[in-house]
């Protein structure tokens, strides 16, 4: 079994959020789960975000959707593949 996860780091969130929706919403299909986190809430809200999701896909796609997220200014994408041996 393998798993793909693509972690976000975003920086500035109130002017690269935006672009980074758009592209998720561009590539919602290969997307299973999707988890989004920002310390702080209403004053203190920050402007760094965590977003993880577990795509589906093809290798090849994934990583073009890497790319496309890495395109945005102040956003850093990694994809990971993880896999259990034996069973």
């Amino acid at each position: 079994m393998e798993k793909s996860v693509l972690i976000i780091l975003v920086g500035k969130r109130k002017t690269a959020a935006l672009n980074v929706q758009k592209t998720l919403t561009a590539w919602g299909c290969l997307i299973k789960t999707r988890l989004g986190i920002h310390d702080g809430v209403l004053q203190d809200c920050s402007e760094k975000g965590l977003i993880i999701c577990e795509l589906t896909g093809s290798k090849k796609d994934q990583k073009e959707l890497q790319r496309k997220i890495n395109l945005v200014k102040g956003v850093k994408a990694e994809l990971v593949f993880i896999k259990l041996d034996g069973k």
